[in-house]
Order: structure tokens, then C-alpha cells, then sequence
């Protein structure tokens, strides 16, 4: 197993323990994270994970399909959660992409339907709209809002 494998390996397994500070520790200082909810760098990242851990009280994580050599790497990843603005329940599968530099993530994108996402979070308005642009323009917005007042919370 490569180094940036095993790399991966701590990632998800904090992931799945729903360690935060774990998963934040994988990162460069300089790291980039894109998904179709969020565009975060540095520390934005690690606190994003803190949020989601700290939210996903019914969270189970599924990863598998980890290749990493020196420069870049893949896995695929499945996560079982209920939405917390709709309660619904949600069965997302991702593949993600990385690089690395000094040993640490340097850029992470997450890539998934987000039609297939839509329509388990959101219900009818997912099915109806989930294809469209601006719904994704909205739940990015929502995303970043929610990361902001997340943000705001924890320095009280």
C-alpha cells in the first residue's frame, strides 16, 4: 500500500468515527475541497467535516476502490444519513478524487448525481427540479449559509 493510500485509509476511517479533527488533520494547509454543495479551502474544510459529524447523528460510511499513487488518487464512497431539513432519508454514492503535496490531501472533489441526491433529500421538488441549475445554485447557497452560521455558533 502507498503512503498516500494509507493516507486515504486514515481519512475515511475518521470519517466513519465521525472524527472531524482526524479528518481535518489528512489535509494540507493549502487544500481545496469541491463538492455540488460546497467550495472550501484551508481551514473551511475541517470545520465543514466538523459540522457534518457533529449533525450526522445516524451517519454509516462505506468506502472501498482506494488507489493513491505519489501525485493523485480515487475512491469511491457511499454515505446513509438522514437529511436534517427534511428528515429524510438519503443514500448517497460518491467518487472521489484527490492530490496530494508533503504527505497530505492537497485537492479533494466529490463527485455524484446530484439529480439522485435531490430526489431522496429533497422529495418532489428533487425529482421536479433536481436536473436544474438553480436548484443546485440553492442548496449550494443554503450549504454555505448553514457552514457560516455553523461557523458563527462555535465562536460564541
Amino acid at each position: 500500500m502507498t503512503p498516500n493510500e494509507e493516507l486515504l485509509h486514515r481519512f475515511y476511517q475518521a470519517f466513519q468515527r465521525r472524527d472531524a479533527a482526524g479528518m481535518a488533520a489528512c489535509y494540507h494547509p493549502e487544500a481545496t475541497f469541491e463538492d455540488a454543495a460546497f467550495r472550501l479551502q484551508g481551514a473551511e474544510i475541517g470545520l465543514m467535516w466538523r459540522m457534518l459529524c457533529e449533525r450526522g447523528k445516524d451517519l454509516r460510511l462505506s468506502y472501498n476502490d482506494i488507489r493513491a499513487d505519489e501525485q493523485q488518487g480515487s475512491a469511491t464512497w457511499d454515505a446513509h444519513y438522514t437529511f436534517s431539513q427534511t428528515g429524510r432519508r438519503v443514500h448517497n454514492h460518491i467518487r472521489a478524487h484527490f492530490t496530494f503535496q508533503d504527505g497530505r490531501i492537497l485537492t479533494h472533489h466529490d463527485q455524484f448525481s446530484f439529480w439522485r441526491w435531490s430526489r431522496q433529500a429533497l422529495g418532489p421538488v428533487g425529482w421536479l427540479l433536481g436536473w436544474s441549475p438553480w436548484l443546485q445554485r440553492q442548496v449550494r447557497a443554503k450549504a454555505q449559509q448553514g457552514l457560516l452560521q455553523f461557523r458563527t455558533l462555535r465562536a460564541l
